[in-house]
């Protein structure tokens, strides 16, 4: 039977994803807008109490580090401000909407695990360079979005995929072009364009395995680093992990030094601890 897929059957496929929140769709939409009105935006926000339960909980764990503790999304935007409130509200809905248990073999919560220390990893590696924190988490976030729509759309192909992994003991991203003749960047790009995210996003979720392709960016050399920096942490004890290979044009560009790594590990386990029972409590 042949597994293969092209993108007009992933993009035809995209229905029988869950849809984002509409809120979470226009806050999508309004990235590059300037004449956006938060508070009605934040008023949409706080009828969804999930969404915002979840939102506040990320917003007053440890990674903002707040003096105070914020009770409502508005109060969320005075502290944190709109971009980073925006990031913190899209990262709570999408951490919540994809169905799990859809294909054997696939651990959900394991690919969320991941997805979060990626996140946290490249908040503080942006941090470090002087690079917007906002993109580089929610970048590190869904930088593998692409798998979930596969195995949510696909399930039965996907089983294929994660049999050849452990027949060939080769990466995961290998056996997805070996099976479907295409990986889970192509699909996380169809989702990216059904979703509406911005180019920035788009960029970083193209090249992070390539991150020396042209016009790639520099969020893309960020979230590259960070996922095989977190591969290596083995944060998530997936067994058979194997840390993908990392450009050393990309690693260059970061100028790293042992101090300045050390602290990007230590930092990276603690904030990935909380965030990940904020997310995924």
């Amino acid at each position: 039977m042949n597994s293969e897929l092209t993108r007009e059957e992933i993009a035809g496929n995209l229905d029988d994803l869950p849809s984002l929140p509409a809120v979470v769709m226009e806050l999508l939409d309004s990235i590059d807008q300037e004449d956006v009105d938060i508070s009605v935006l934040a008023k949409k926000v706080s009828h969804d109490q999930a969404l915002t339960a979840k939102t506040l909980r990320l917003a007053n764990s440890s990674l903002y580090s707040l003096q105070v503790k914020v009770t409502t999304i508005q109060q969320a935007i005075t502290y944190l401000g709109f971009q980073t409130t925006r990031n913190l509200i899209t990262a709570a809905a999408v951490t919540g909407c994809f169905p799990e248990g859809r294909c054997v073999g696939f651990d959900d919560k394991a690919f969320w695990h991941h997805s979060i220390a990626t996140a946290c990893c490249a908040k503080v590696l942006a941090r470090q360079m002087r690079f917007n924190q906002d993109y580089a988490f929610t970048g590190g976030l869904l930088h593998d979005i692409g798998r979930l729509v596969l195995v949510t759309c696909f399930p039965q192909h996907y089983q294929r995929v994660l049999s050849y992994r452990a027949a060939n003991d080769c990466h995961l991203l290998d056996a997805e072009r070996a099976v479907l003749g295409l990986d889970h960047v192509e699909a996380g790009l169809v989702l990216a364009e059904h979703w509406n995210f911005s180019d920035t996003m788009r960029l970083g979720i193209a090249g992070h395995h390539d991150p020396d392709a042209p016009g790639a960016g520099f969020l893309t050399t960020i979230i590259h680093v960070a996922d095989a920096v977190v591969h290596a942490l083995d944060l998530v004890q997936a067994p058979d992990d194997l840390v993908p290979p990392v450009s050393p044009v990309a690693w260059s560009a970061l100028g790293r030094n042992r101090e300045a790594n050390l602290q990007l590990f230590h930092e990276t386990e603690v904030q990935y601890r909380q965030i990940a029972v904020a997310l995924l409590a």
